[in-house]
């Protein structure tokens, strides 16, 4: 509940029926695929907290509509090759199997794909890193199968996100979120990319399994970016403390892809899924084609 210093700052408070008007606004579809992330302190005070931004969600979208998000696992030991001894005997030995339906969502998100993840009627993809998860008439559809390696390319629910014809919205979150540019850095027709390996414990026929994954790095990104760093930096309306996600956003926004707006109280922007992935995978190309790696890594 609120308490006096919401009070003393004289906002008003966001509630349900202005946020799916804010919503309509942006150019939200009703019956489309939208993928969210949510930065809700940004909102301002939301009556009834995550659950009110759901429901305006999916009021938004219809009943013929799907929202989506990342959902990761909190608990992934991603890296543990490089912790101390005693950490990484207690995670190898105790560490339980991930399980899509009770495994937590990444807290370092928001609060907003966790509520996802627990709503009613939720599917989550079994994969435990690039897991995503889903309500609505699609959401079986784009959770299925989530393949085990390069699990943000080919067959990922974010591929199907782009052949669904579905939006990116940042619900007062940063550009930096955008999730779907490590679609871009799977598909991106550039022969070598930054690649980690790394293991995740899975429950298989009754016991712990500890499955090895291969995959680009989403944590240094695939590719060189520092090697354009200038040209990162001189993208259009860039602020202090974005990198080269914001800087691909913005230039795509530039381009007259994607819109921006307020939800809320909170600087929000909207994307057409296919037209984003075009633009950042063609902008990677023409960047990195002829830039080699060599420190391809083990993480995990």
């Amino acid at each position: 509940m609120p308490d006096e210093s919401v009070f003393r700052s004289g906002a008003p408070p966001t509630v349900r029926s202005r946020l799916i008007a804010d919503l309509r606004a942006l150019g939200v579809r009703p019956g489309g695929v939208l993928m969210v992330h949510a930065r809700m302190s940004a909102l301002g005070w939301v009556v009834g907290g995550t659950g009110t931004v759901v429901l305006a969600l999916l009021d938004a979208l219809g009943p013929s509509g799907t929202l989506m998000a990342y959902a990761g696992w909190e608990d992934d030991p991603f890296g543990m090759d490089d912790w101390p001894d005693a950490w990484r005997a207690a995670y190898a030995a105790e560490l339980p199997p991930f399980d899509p339906a009770t495994a937590e969502a990444v807290h370092a998100n928001g609060r907003l794909p966790e509520r996802i993840r627990t709503w009613p009627g939720a599917v989550r993809s079994r994969h435990p890193e690039a897991g995503m998860v889903a309500v609505g008439p699609r959401a079986a559809w784009l959770t299925a199968d989530h393949p085990w390696d390069d699990a943000y390319g080919a067959g990922s629910p974010l591929a199907k996100l782009v052949a669904a014809d579905g939006q990116v919205l940042l619900l007062g979150a940063p550009l930096d979120t955008l999730t779907l540019l490590h679609h871009a850095e799977a598909t991106a027709r550039v022969a070598d990319k930054r690649r980690v390996v790394y293991r995740m414990p899975l429950l298989e026929a009754g016991h712990t399994v500890w499955r090895e994954f291969r995959d680009i790095d989403t944590s240094r990104g695939a590719f060189p970016y520092d090697a354009v760093a200038e040209e990162i930096a001189a993208a259009p309306g860039l602020r202090a403390g974005e990198e080269e996600f914001a800087a691909i956003a913005r230039l795509a926004l530039t381009a007259g892809i994607g819109r921006a707006g307020r939800v809320g109280a909170g600087e929000s922007h909207l994307f057409p899924a296919p037209e984003l992935h075009r633009f950042a995978e063609g902008w990677m190309e023409a960047r990195f084609a002829g830039a080699p790696l060599a420190d391809h890594g083990r993480a995990g």
